[in-house]
Protein backbone atom coordinates (compact mmCIF):
# COMPACT_ATOMS: atom_id res chain seq x y z
CA UNK A 1 0.00 0.00 0.00
CA UNK A 2 1.76 3.10 -1.37
CA UNK A 3 0.27 5.54 0.79
CA UNK A 4 2.53 4.53 3.66
CA UNK A 5 5.68 5.68 1.51
CA UNK A 6 3.89 8.81 -0.05
CA UNK A 7 3.39 10.04 3.35
CA UNK A 8 6.33 9.55 4.41
CA UNK A 9 8.04 11.07 1.76
CA UNK A 10 5.89 14.45 2.94
CA UNK A 11 7.01 13.86 6.79
CA UNK A 12 7.76 10.66 7.73
CA UNK A 13 6.75 8.94 10.87
CA UNK A 14 7.08 5.21 12.07
CA UNK A 15 6.03 2.20 13.87
CA UNK A 16 8.70 1.02 16.34
CA UNK A 17 8.55 -0.72 19.44
CA UNK A 18 7.68 -0.19 22.79
CA UNK A 19 10.79 -0.22 25.18
CA UNK A 20 9.44 -3.24 26.80
CA UNK A 21 7.16 -4.97 24.31
CA UNK A 22 3.75 -6.90 25.41
CA UNK A 23 4.25 -10.25 23.21
CA UNK A 24 0.13 -10.30 22.26
CA UNK A 25 0.09 -6.39 21.98
CA UNK A 26 2.99 -6.85 19.45
CA UNK A 27 1.93 -9.13 17.46
CA UNK A 28 -1.79 -7.57 17.25
CA UNK A 29 -0.14 -4.08 16.10
CA UNK A 30 1.91 -6.12 13.15
CA UNK A 31 -1.33 -8.24 12.04
CA UNK A 32 -3.17 -4.70 11.70
CA UNK A 33 -0.54 -3.29 9.21
CA UNK A 34 -0.87 -6.71 7.59
CA UNK A 35 -4.07 -6.27 7.28
CA UNK A 36 -3.71 -2.50 6.36
CA UNK A 37 -1.06 -3.36 3.53
CA UNK A 38 -3.32 -5.58 1.86
CA UNK A 39 -6.52 -3.18 1.75
CA UNK A 40 -8.58 -4.94 4.94
CA UNK A 41 -8.85 -1.71 6.14
CA UNK A 42 -11.80 -2.38 8.59
CA UNK A 43 -9.79 -5.13 9.93
CA UNK A 44 -6.93 -3.39 10.57
CA UNK A 45 -8.41 -0.57 12.43
CA UNK A 46 -10.27 -3.67 14.84
CA UNK A 47 -6.73 -5.64 15.19
CA UNK A 48 -5.22 -2.38 15.65
CA UNK A 49 -7.95 -1.82 18.92
CA UNK A 50 -7.27 -5.03 19.86
CA UNK A 51 -3.74 -4.62 20.17
CA UNK A 52 -4.48 -1.36 22.37
CA UNK A 53 -6.70 -3.40 24.58
CA UNK A 54 -4.41 -6.08 24.82
CA UNK A 55 -1.58 -3.34 25.96
CA UNK A 56 -3.26 0.21 26.90
CA UNK A 57 0.63 0.97 27.96
CA UNK A 58 2.18 0.45 24.92
CA UNK A 59 3.04 3.49 23.05
CA UNK A 60 3.34 1.20 19.97
CA UNK A 61 -0.33 0.01 20.09
CA UNK A 62 -1.82 3.81 20.32
CA UNK A 63 0.72 4.81 17.80
CA UNK A 64 0.07 1.89 15.33
CA UNK A 65 -3.66 2.47 15.84
CA UNK A 66 -3.57 6.80 14.82
CA UNK A 67 -1.34 5.49 12.14
CA UNK A 68 -3.92 3.21 10.11
CA UNK A 69 -6.59 5.69 10.96
CA UNK A 70 -4.12 8.22 8.91
CA UNK A 71 -3.73 5.61 5.97
CA UNK A 72 -7.29 4.85 5.59
CA UNK A 73 -8.51 8.62 5.36
CA UNK A 74 -5.47 9.37 2.80
CA UNK A 75 -6.49 6.03 0.64
CA UNK A 76 -10.49 7.44 0.78
CA UNK A 77 -9.14 10.65 0.41
CA UNK A 78 -7.46 9.46 -3.16
CA UNK A 79 -3.65 10.35 -2.34
CA UNK A 80 -2.74 7.01 -2.71
CA UNK A 81 0.00 6.94 -5.94
CA UNK A 82 3.57 7.63 -6.56
CA UNK A 83 2.31 9.89 -9.32
CA UNK A 84 1.35 12.51 -6.27
CA UNK A 85 4.43 13.10 -4.73
CA UNK A 86 6.81 12.81 -8.28
CA UNK A 87 6.61 16.42 -8.41
CA UNK A 88 7.84 18.85 -6.23
CA UNK A 89 8.60 17.09 -2.61
CA UNK A 90 7.43 19.83 -0.77
CA UNK A 91 4.29 22.83 -1.08
CA UNK A 92 3.05 25.48 0.75
CA UNK A 93 -0.03 24.92 3.15
CA UNK A 94 -3.07 23.92 1.01
CA UNK A 95 -6.46 23.93 1.73
CA UNK A 96 -7.91 20.12 2.36
CA UNK A 97 -11.25 19.36 3.00
CA UNK A 98 -11.38 18.19 6.89
CA UNK A 99 -11.31 14.93 7.78
CA UNK A 100 -14.36 13.57 9.66
CA UNK A 101 -14.32 15.47 13.54
CA UNK A 102 -15.08 11.63 15.45
CA UNK A 103 -11.47 10.71 12.76
CA UNK A 104 -9.53 13.49 13.70
CA UNK A 105 -10.41 13.06 17.73
CA UNK A 106 -9.53 9.24 17.50
CA UNK A 107 -6.38 10.01 15.74
CA UNK A 108 -5.60 12.59 18.27
CA UNK A 109 -6.27 10.84 21.18
CA UNK A 110 -4.30 7.62 20.55
CA UNK A 111 -1.42 9.71 18.84
CA UNK A 112 -1.32 12.06 21.90
CA UNK A 113 -1.51 8.85 24.40
CA UNK A 114 1.62 7.36 22.60
CA UNK A 115 3.99 10.43 22.88
CA UNK A 116 2.84 10.53 26.63
CA UNK A 117 4.08 6.97 27.44
CA UNK A 118 6.77 7.40 25.15
CA UNK A 119 8.01 10.54 27.34
CA UNK A 120 6.86 8.82 30.80
CA UNK A 121 9.64 6.06 29.44
CA UNK A 122 12.04 8.81 28.49
CA UNK A 123 11.98 10.37 31.62
CA UNK A 124 12.84 6.89 33.11
CA UNK A 125 15.38 5.37 30.99
CA UNK A 126 16.78 9.17 29.39
CA UNK A 127 19.58 6.93 27.86
CA UNK A 128 17.04 4.02 26.31
CA UNK A 129 17.51 4.33 22.65
CA UNK A 130 13.83 2.29 22.56
CA UNK A 131 12.16 5.39 24.42
CA UNK A 132 13.73 7.82 22.06
CA UNK A 133 12.72 5.55 18.62
CA UNK A 134 9.31 6.16 20.33
CA UNK A 135 9.25 9.46 20.89
CA UNK A 136 10.65 10.74 17.48
CA UNK A 137 7.63 8.25 16.26
CA UNK A 138 4.87 9.82 17.35
CA UNK A 139 6.08 13.37 16.96
CA UNK A 140 6.78 12.19 12.91
CA UNK A 141 3.43 10.87 12.86
CA UNK A 142 1.97 13.75 14.34
CA UNK A 143 3.81 15.90 11.37
CA UNK A 144 2.32 13.29 8.91
CA UNK A 145 -0.84 14.11 10.29
CA UNK A 146 -0.41 18.04 10.10
CA UNK A 147 1.36 18.34 6.37
CA UNK A 148 -0.99 15.74 5.01
CA UNK A 149 -4.33 15.94 6.48
CA UNK A 150 -4.89 19.71 7.70
CA UNK A 151 -2.42 21.05 4.29
CA UNK A 152 0.21 22.58 6.63
CA UNK A 153 3.20 21.72 5.56
CA UNK A 154 5.31 24.09 7.01
CA UNK A 155 3.45 23.69 10.59
CA UNK A 156 4.47 20.44 10.43
CA UNK A 157 8.33 21.40 10.38
CA UNK A 158 9.01 22.29 14.67
CA UNK A 159 7.58 18.77 15.28
CA UNK A 160 9.42 17.12 12.45
CA UNK A 161 12.29 18.76 13.71
CA UNK A 162 11.69 16.71 17.30
CA UNK A 163 11.42 13.64 15.50
CA UNK A 164 14.71 13.73 13.31
CA UNK A 165 16.82 14.26 17.03
CA UNK A 166 15.53 12.07 18.50
CA UNK A 167 15.83 9.17 16.05
CA UNK A 168 19.35 10.33 15.95
CA UNK A 169 19.60 9.83 19.47
CA UNK A 170 18.56 6.72 19.12
CA UNK A 171 20.81 5.55 16.36
CA UNK A 172 23.25 7.35 18.86
CA UNK A 173 22.95 5.09 21.93
CA UNK A 174 22.09 1.79 19.75
CA UNK A 175 24.23 1.68 15.65
CA UNK A 176 22.53 -1.22 14.82
CA UNK A 177 18.78 0.41 15.26
CA UNK A 178 18.40 0.95 11.10
CA UNK A 179 14.81 1.18 11.68
CA UNK A 180 15.68 4.37 12.79
CA UNK A 181 17.07 5.09 9.21
CA UNK A 182 13.90 5.44 7.74
CA UNK A 183 12.84 9.07 9.37
CA UNK A 184 16.23 10.10 9.13
CA UNK A 185 16.79 8.89 5.02
CA UNK A 186 13.10 10.69 4.47
CA UNK A 187 14.04 13.67 5.42
CA UNK A 188 17.66 13.77 4.35
CA UNK A 189 16.34 13.27 0.76
CA UNK A 190 13.76 15.81 1.00
CA UNK A 191 15.95 18.48 1.91
CA UNK A 192 18.27 17.22 -0.48
CA UNK A 193 15.18 17.92 -3.14
CA UNK A 194 14.68 21.49 -2.19
CA UNK A 195 15.73 24.57 -3.91
CA UNK A 196 19.37 26.01 -2.86
CA UNK A 197 17.63 28.47 -0.96
CA UNK A 198 15.36 26.30 0.55
CA UNK A 199 17.70 23.78 1.01
CA UNK A 200 20.17 26.26 2.94
CA UNK A 201 17.09 26.92 5.47
CA UNK A 202 16.40 23.36 6.16
CA UNK A 203 20.36 23.35 7.09
CA UNK A 204 19.89 26.29 9.61
CA UNK A 205 16.93 24.39 11.55
CA UNK A 206 18.99 21.51 11.67
CA UNK A 207 17.58 19.33 8.79
CA UNK A 208 20.66 17.29 7.08
CA UNK A 209 20.72 16.52 3.42
CA UNK A 210 22.27 14.32 0.77
CA UNK A 211 20.41 12.70 -1.80
CA UNK A 212 22.56 9.25 -1.96
CA UNK A 213 23.50 9.46 1.95
CA UNK A 214 19.23 9.79 2.50
CA UNK A 215 19.39 6.21 -0.01
CA UNK A 216 21.79 4.45 1.21
CA UNK A 217 19.99 4.93 5.25
CA UNK A 218 16.43 4.02 3.25
CA UNK A 219 17.92 0.90 1.71
CA UNK A 220 19.48 -0.24 5.27
CA UNK A 221 15.92 0.35 6.25
CA UNK A 222 14.36 -1.96 4.10
CA UNK A 223 16.87 -4.33 4.40
CA UNK A 224 16.02 -4.66 8.10
CA UNK A 225 13.76 -6.57 9.52
CA UNK A 226 11.64 -4.59 11.48
CA UNK A 227 8.20 -3.21 11.84
CA UNK A 228 9.07 -0.95 9.49
CA UNK A 229 10.52 -2.49 7.02
CA UNK A 230 7.70 -2.85 4.47
CA UNK A 231 6.99 1.04 5.37
CA UNK A 232 10.69 1.91 4.23
CA UNK A 233 10.27 -0.67 0.88
CA UNK A 234 7.28 1.75 -0.28
CA UNK A 235 9.68 4.79 0.34
CA UNK A 236 12.67 3.62 -1.32
CA UNK A 237 10.10 2.45 -3.90
CA UNK A 238 9.17 6.09 -4.50
CA UNK A 239 12.55 7.60 -4.52
CA UNK A 240 13.76 5.21 -7.20
CA UNK A 241 10.53 6.26 -8.96
CA UNK A 242 12.08 9.59 -8.28
CA UNK A 243 15.57 8.83 -9.19
CA UNK A 244 14.01 6.88 -12.66
CA UNK A 245 15.84 3.95 -11.15
CA UNK A 246 12.87 2.26 -12.83
CA UNK A 247 14.59 -1.84 -12.42
CA UNK A 248 15.20 -1.12 -8.71
CA UNK A 249 11.50 -0.06 -7.91
CA UNK A 250 10.37 -2.71 -9.92
CA UNK A 251 12.63 -5.19 -8.56
CA UNK A 252 11.27 -4.17 -5.22
CA UNK A 253 7.68 -4.61 -6.06
CA UNK A 254 7.58 -8.45 -7.22
CA UNK A 255 8.01 -9.54 -3.62
CA UNK A 256 5.33 -7.33 -2.26
CA UNK A 257 2.74 -8.38 -4.42
CA UNK A 258 3.57 -12.17 -3.55
CA UNK A 259 3.14 -11.28 0.17
CA UNK A 260 0.15 -9.09 -0.20
CA UNK A 261 -1.13 -10.54 -3.05
CA UNK A 262 -4.79 -8.88 -2.13
CA UNK A 263 -3.57 -5.16 -2.75
CA UNK A 264 -4.51 -4.51 -6.30
CA UNK A 265 -2.38 -0.95 -6.00
CA UNK A 266 0.68 -2.85 -6.07
CA UNK A 267 -0.09 -4.04 -9.75
CA UNK A 268 -0.94 -0.24 -10.28
CA UNK A 269 2.12 0.76 -9.66
CA UNK A 270 4.19 -2.02 -11.15
CA UNK A 271 2.41 -1.10 -14.05
CA UNK A 272 2.89 2.78 -14.20
CA UNK A 273 6.37 2.11 -13.16
CA UNK A 274 6.98 -0.20 -15.81
CA UNK A 275 5.27 2.68 -18.58
CA UNK A 276 8.17 4.98 -17.25
CA UNK A 277 10.74 2.75 -18.06
CA UNK A 278 9.71 2.29 -21.87
CA UNK A 279 8.48 -1.28 -20.75
CA UNK A 280 5.38 -1.21 -22.26
CA UNK A 281 4.39 -4.95 -22.65
CA UNK A 282 5.30 -5.82 -19.31
CA UNK A 283 3.10 -2.58 -17.82
CA UNK A 284 -0.09 -3.84 -20.41
CA UNK A 285 0.45 -6.80 -18.82
CA UNK A 286 0.16 -5.84 -15.19
CA UNK A 287 -2.41 -3.38 -15.72
CA UNK A 288 -4.25 -5.52 -17.44
CA UNK A 289 -4.12 -7.97 -14.60
CA UNK A 290 -4.50 -5.32 -11.97
CA UNK A 291 -8.08 -3.77 -13.52
CA UNK A 292 -9.29 -7.07 -13.01
CA UNK A 293 -8.50 -7.37 -9.84
CA UNK A 294 -9.91 -3.93 -9.58
CA UNK A 295 -13.73 -5.11 -11.03
CA UNK A 296 -14.19 -8.44 -9.17
CA UNK A 297 -12.97 -6.70 -5.59
CA UNK A 298 -16.00 -5.43 -3.92
CA UNK A 299 -13.92 -3.97 -0.95
CA UNK A 300 -14.43 -0.06 -0.62
CA UNK A 301 -12.35 1.36 -3.41
CA UNK A 302 -9.92 4.63 -3.10
CA UNK A 303 -11.60 8.09 -4.44
CA UNK A 304 -11.09 8.18 -8.16
CA UNK A 305 -9.14 4.75 -8.50
CA UNK A 306 -11.41 3.63 -11.23
CA UNK A 307 -10.76 6.76 -13.37
CA UNK A 308 -6.58 5.92 -12.41
CA UNK A 309 -6.72 2.17 -13.33
CA UNK A 310 -8.48 3.25 -16.98
CA UNK A 311 -6.02 6.38 -17.78
CA UNK A 312 -2.49 4.28 -17.21
CA UNK A 313 -3.63 1.60 -19.31
CA UNK A 314 -5.27 4.09 -21.62
CA UNK A 315 -1.54 5.77 -21.99
CA UNK A 316 0.01 2.49 -22.54
CA UNK A 317 -2.21 1.59 -25.00
CA UNK A 318 -1.15 5.11 -26.69
CA UNK A 319 2.30 4.55 -26.53
CA UNK A 320 1.97 1.03 -28.44
CA UNK A 321 -0.34 2.20 -30.87
CA UNK A 322 -3.44 0.13 -30.00
CA UNK A 323 -5.44 3.56 -31.09
CA UNK A 324 -8.86 1.86 -30.61
CA UNK A 325 -8.42 0.58 -26.69
CA UNK A 326 -6.33 3.53 -25.94
CA UNK A 327 -9.92 5.59 -26.61
CA UNK A 328 -12.52 3.42 -24.90
CA UNK A 329 -10.41 3.22 -21.82
CA UNK A 330 -9.72 7.04 -21.97
CA UNK A 331 -13.07 7.60 -22.90
CA UNK A 332 -13.99 5.34 -19.63
CA UNK A 333 -11.95 6.94 -16.91
CA UNK A 334 -13.70 10.26 -18.27
CA UNK A 335 -17.02 8.50 -16.73
CA UNK A 336 -15.44 7.88 -13.23
CA UNK A 337 -14.99 10.16 -10.78
CA UNK A 338 -11.54 11.53 -10.39
CA UNK A 339 -8.89 14.12 -9.24
CA UNK A 340 -8.43 16.78 -11.44
CA UNK A 341 -4.90 15.77 -12.26
CA UNK A 342 -6.18 12.51 -13.63
CA UNK A 343 -8.62 14.00 -15.93
CA UNK A 344 -6.16 16.07 -17.04
CA UNK A 345 -3.88 13.53 -18.14
CA UNK A 346 -6.27 11.88 -19.61
CA UNK A 347 -6.77 15.01 -21.88
CA UNK A 348 -3.53 14.95 -23.00
CA UNK A 349 -3.32 11.12 -24.01
CA UNK A 350 -6.58 12.20 -25.93
CA UNK A 351 -4.65 15.01 -27.76
CA UNK A 352 -1.50 12.78 -28.47
CA UNK A 353 -4.76 10.36 -30.49
CA UNK A 354 -6.24 13.59 -32.19
CA UNK A 355 -2.55 14.32 -33.18
CA UNK A 356 -1.49 11.02 -34.17
CA UNK A 357 -5.49 11.47 -36.03
CA UNK A 358 -4.13 14.19 -38.00
CA UNK A 359 -6.38 16.87 -36.14
CA UNK A 360 -4.19 19.56 -34.58
CA UNK A 361 -7.48 21.68 -33.84
CA UNK A 362 -9.02 18.82 -31.86
CA UNK A 363 -5.80 18.01 -30.60
CA UNK A 364 -4.97 21.63 -29.06
CA UNK A 365 -8.24 21.81 -27.36
CA UNK A 366 -7.49 18.81 -25.19
CA UNK A 367 -3.91 19.91 -23.85
CA UNK A 368 -5.93 23.22 -22.87
CA UNK A 369 -8.61 21.14 -20.55
CA UNK A 370 -5.49 19.53 -19.31
CA UNK A 371 -3.57 22.24 -18.92
CA UNK A 372 -6.20 23.88 -17.02
CA UNK A 373 -7.21 20.69 -15.10
CA UNK A 374 -3.00 20.11 -14.11
CA UNK A 375 -3.38 23.68 -12.73
CA UNK A 376 -6.02 23.62 -11.09
CA UNK A 377 -4.78 20.34 -9.13
CA UNK A 378 -1.31 21.52 -8.28
CA UNK A 379 0.29 19.03 -10.99
CA UNK A 380 3.52 20.15 -12.38
CA UNK A 381 4.57 17.49 -14.55
CA UNK A 382 0.99 17.56 -16.59
CA UNK A 383 1.21 21.20 -16.79
CA UNK A 384 4.79 20.94 -18.29
CA UNK A 385 3.56 17.81 -20.67
CA UNK A 386 0.55 19.94 -22.31
CA UNK A 387 2.34 23.18 -22.32
CA UNK A 388 5.03 21.17 -24.88
CA UNK A 389 2.04 19.31 -26.01
CA UNK A 390 0.54 22.72 -26.95
CA UNK A 391 3.82 23.76 -28.24
CA UNK A 392 4.49 20.45 -30.53
CA UNK A 393 2.33 18.35 -31.97
CA UNK A 394 3.11 14.98 -30.70
CA UNK A 395 4.62 12.41 -32.73
CA UNK A 396 3.99 8.44 -32.54
CA UNK A 397 6.87 6.27 -32.47
CA UNK A 398 4.61 3.38 -31.72
CA UNK A 399 4.22 0.72 -34.93
CA UNK A 400 1.83 -0.05 -37.51
CA UNK A 401 -1.79 1.43 -35.37
CA UNK A 402 -4.45 -1.16 -35.20
CA UNK A 403 -7.37 0.73 -36.23
CA UNK A 404 -7.42 3.65 -38.36
CA UNK A 405 -8.83 6.85 -35.62
CA UNK A 406 -12.04 7.43 -37.32
CA UNK A 407 -13.44 9.38 -34.18
CA UNK A 408 -10.96 12.28 -34.68
CA UNK A 409 -11.37 12.58 -38.24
Amino acid sequence: MLVACAGALVVAGSLGAPAVANPLSEALRRQAFAHAYSLDHDEAVATARRAVDADPEDPGAHRALAAIMWLNLLYQRGSITVDDYLGSMTQPNVTLKSPPPELAAAFRTHIEKALQLAERQLRLRPNDANAHYDVGAAVGRMAAWTATVEGKVFGSITTARRAVDEHERAIALDPARKDAELVLGTYRYVVASLSMIKRWAAYLIGFGGGRERAIQQLEACAAYPSDVQVEATFALFLIYNRERRYDDALRLMRPLREEFPTNRLLWLESGATALRAGRTSEALALLTTGIAMFERDHRPKSYGEGALWYYKRGAVLVAVGDWTRAHSDLRRALTLEARDWVRGRVHCELGKLADVGGNRTSAVGEYRQALTLAERDNDPLGTAEAERLMAHAYKTTAPTPYAPLSFFL
